[in-house]
């Protein structure tokens, strides 16, 4: 042992130490009153309202996959730690549970002062823009595995909703409409196959269709529609709420549906953000495929009677969150 640097793992006590202080002092921007011990002890402690009767927890876990292998070679990391959130709270509110805490697990081959601070920001922004409290994680440097540059991050969170207003799609019929939610890109999702199609030397390259580089197009955050739905339960009645992710529309939408129904979604009746089309373009994707695989636009669908769609869309608008009605509800 040198100092307080250990020879063989090359795991520096001091650096560690000062990285924890800071990111315990930078997680108090997105703690509530209900957290009660957060982070830098070795477990969180969490506060429930008392004004749930039947409280029903509802929990997540996920990651940012490959996009960070794009942000790492473009060393721009202030967006993948809300993508990491989102990808979380995003699959908790479909549910309309409220989230009510976050934790990380940042697996890495050494601390990088910039790099790290900039990640856990966006966490900190993700938790912000989702209401949830950052109460905890952990950060471990595992230089055998990830090499001197290398890491992963992942996510798990906690929601809290009342039994008797869990969305469970069990209320979908025929004839509901399916609403789409427009999303910020790519968001967190088909990552393997951009890599691809767009080489390294093609990401600097500025793109007028997407009026900014292909890099920046690529490692725009992932939107968060907590607030969103929060804000439509208080007012509608949300049958069915689905997560446009790894599936896309078709994959995704046929998870919240009872037996027996399918969603006739009607190409065309969105507008396709233009990322999508030079991905099919370049890569010679078929429409299946894409379908398939992106979200091609739609970041959220939601299903809700006849009679309540254009007030939903009413109030999206107002919220300035770009909606579509996209399909309905078929035997």
């Amino acid at each position: 042992m040198a100092g307080l640097t250990y020879k063989k793992t090359g795991v520096d006590i001091r650096e560690a130490g000062r990285f924890v202080k800071r990111a315990s002092s930078l997680a108090r921007r997105a703690q509530s009153s209900s957290v009660l011990s957060g982070i830098g002890r070795f477990a969180a402690c969490f506060k429930l309202d008392k004004k749930y009767k039947e409280p029903v927890l509802v929990s997540s876990t996920d990651n940012v996959g490959t996009k960070l292998l794009i942000a790492e070679k473009l060393r721009k990391f202030d967006t993948i730690g809300i993508d990491l959130v989102a990808m979380v709270v995003n699959d908790i509110i479909t549910t309309g549970a409220r989230p009510l805490f976050f934790l990380d697990y940042f697996a890495l081959g050494r601390l990088k002062e910039k790099r790290d601070t900039e990640i856990l920001k966006g966490i900190i922004k993700g938790c912000q823009l989702s209401g949830c409290s950052l109460v905890g994680g952990e950060t471990a440097q595992l230089g055998a595995i990830y090499g001197k540059d290398g890491f992963d991050l992942a996510g798990f969170g906690v929601g809290i909703i009342e039994k008797g207003k869990v969305i469970d799609g069990s209320k979908i019929k025929v004839g509901d409409k399916i609403i789409g939610l427009a999303s910020n890109g790519l968001h967190s999702n088909g990552y393997s196959l951009v890599r691809k199609i767009f080489p390294r030397r093609e990401w600097n390259r500025y793109i007028p269709s997407l009026r900014r580089t292909l890099g920046q197009e690529l490692l725009r955050p992932t939107t968060i529609y907590v607030k969103a739905i929060l804000s439509l339960m208080r007012r509608f009645s949300l049958k069915g709420v689905a997560n446009i992710t790894g599936g896309g529309l078709l994959g995704n939408i046929p998870r919240i549906l009872p037996e027996g129904k399918k969603p006739l979604i009607k190409e065309g009746s969105w507008e396709i953000s233009p990322i999508f089309s030079l991905i099919e373009e370049k890569g010679k994707i078929s429409k299946k495929e894409m379908f398939a695989t992106f979200n091609l636009g739609i970041g959220m669908a939601i299903v809700v009677s006849k009679k309540e769609t254009k007030g939903v869309m009413n109030a999206l608008s107002k919220m300035r969150i770009p909606s579509f009605l996209i399909g309905e509800i078929r035997e």
